[in-house]
């Protein structure tokens, strides 16, 4: 079991207040947990019935959270709704789960997915991990949308720095000598000036 599903299924736990949410966390984790305990049902009737849970009607957040998560992390496309509804949720640790699960996913779709919620100005709060998840996708929606979220940022009045700082450290990351002009104007703010350099060391390191 990877640690991150390990802090998902801590963190969870730690939400539960009732007798009946304990014992559907349990139920759900022979769903879940590969090598169990107790057998459980084959892969195959595990995954369709952890699949259900995402589509089933009255089903607590954490319930979908950790279906589609353990759908994700094992490349079944089913998974990739949820996960991107997570990925714009509220509470950034979900925000963090759902971009480490889609990152794993492989749909094709995702990044236009992320580069649609990093742009989005109205959803700038929660922009950090899709911005971070494009860099890890490396597809070619992710320098596009990291430019125009950086540029958009930075003529902002609020510049919402975490997330201008991961924007101007993914196109570092990524290399494309399209970020030049936009890393140049982010080594004019203090809080950036320092990811700025290496984004711009990375870059030049990338034209030798």
């Amino acid at each position: 079991m990877e640690e991150e599903f390990r802090a998902l299924l801590r963190r969870v736990r730690a939400e539960l207040v009732s007798p009946a949410e304990f014992s559907a966390y349990e139920r759900l984790l022979e769903l879940a947990v590969d090598g169990a305990p107790v057998p459980g049902p084959p892969a195959a009737e595990r995954a369709d019935r952890l699949a259900d849970i995402l589509v089933a009607t009255e089903q607590p957040l954490w319930a979908r959270e950790i279906a589609a998560f353990t759908l994700g992390v094992r490349g079944d496309r089913r998974a990739f709704e949820t996960l991107v509804l997570l990925l714009n949720y509220r509470e950034p640790v979900r925000c963090a789960t759902a971009a480490h699960a889609l990152g794993r996913l492989r749909d094709p779709r995702t990044a236009r997915a992320a580069a649609a919620l990093a742009t989005n100005p109205l959803r700038t709060a929660y922009a950090l991990h899709p911005v971070r998840l494009l860099t890890e996708l490396r597809a070619p929606e992710s320098v596009p949308a990291l430019l125009s979220t950086l540029e958009r940022l930075l003529a902002a009045p609020d510049h919402c720095w975490p997330v201008a700082r991961a924007c101007v450290e993914g196109l570092g990351v990524l290399g494309d000598g399209r970020a030049t002009r936009a890393l140049l104007a982010a080594r004019a703010h203090d809080r950036l000036r320092p990811a700025a350099d290496e984004a711009m060391a990375r870059l030049r390191g990338g034209e030798g």
